[in-house]
């Protein structure tokens, strides 16, 4: 079965998930965390993807990121991947892959999606229990969005500078959104959507969308096609020569 499309829409923003491989840390030393922050800053200029928040964890990186071209953010992060794995297997004498097959990603539509997962990203350390409060865990770009700490990396994105024109309220304003949970339903709906590649959005705005073949609108059902048994059936009755016949006839 071929993967399906990926959805990336210039100007839009997307939410990313690169994990390691079968789970294993990614992640060693304070040095590692450093370094994959500075590929990540170089390769976001190179390929014009605005960044706007990042959570590396031990064994998988989230990421918030509005590319300027349909290619640039799989291209970053093919960079990302190939350059952070040669560094890190260097490191420490191993070989192999390093990253669990391709990242996932979904689109987010709209404030209540958007800041949704600036939250989401941010409070993995929380939800993992490696900190009590999103500003206690050292590698995720809380400190920066709430105006904590500066980095040139971070880019805030139009949603988050439309809680206030004033940059401490602004500021304030955004602390303030981590003092309740994030809804456990809206957490789900992440999850899925970044899984399974499909936009994080309104239903109105899925109905709108006109998107190209091979990509996902919607979560899919469970289970085969309707038509799938069938068309497996009739294949397996076909001779294993159906096809060179067919090819060789003559028109």
């Amino acid at each position: 079965m071929s993967r399906p499309l990926r959805l990336i829409v210039p100007g839009m923003a997307l939410h990313v998930i690169q994990r390691g491989n079968n789970r294993t840390a990614c992640f060693g030393a304070d040095g590692d965390y450093l370094t994959y922050l500075g590929y990540l800053r170089h390769l976001s200029s190179k390929y014009r993807c605005e960044l706007h928040a990042y959570c590396l964890m031990t064994n998988h990186v989230h990421l918030l990121m509005t590319p300027s071209t349909a290619r640039g953010c799989a291209l970053l992060m093919r960079d990302l991947g190939r350059c952070y794995a040669r560094y890190f297997n260097r490191r420490y004498a191993r070989t192999g892959t390093l990253w669990e097959g391709r990242f996932r990603s979904c689109i987010a539509e709209s404030a209540t999606y958007v800041l949704a997962c600036y939250r989401y990203i941010e409070l993995n350390p929380v939800r993992a229990r490696m900190a009590d409060h999103p500003g206690a865990y050292l590698w995720s770009s809380y400190a920066i969005n709430a105006g904590l700490r500066s980095d040139p990396l971070i880019r805030p994105h139009a949603e988050l500078l439309a809680l206030s024109g004033d940059t401490g309220k602004r500021h304030a304003a955004y602390r303030a959104l981590f003092d309740e949970a994030l809804d456990e339903r809206l957490q789900q709906s992440i999850r899925e959507s970044t899984n399974g590649g499909y936009p994080l959005a309104s239903e109105q705005f899925k109905a709108r969308m006109v998107a190209p073949e091979g990509a996902r609108i919607q979560r899919g059902k469970p289970g085969p096609k309707t038509e799938q048994p069938r068309a497996i059936y009739a294949a397996r009755r076909r001779p294993w020569y159906h096809g060179i016949i067919t090819t060789l006839t003559p028109n």
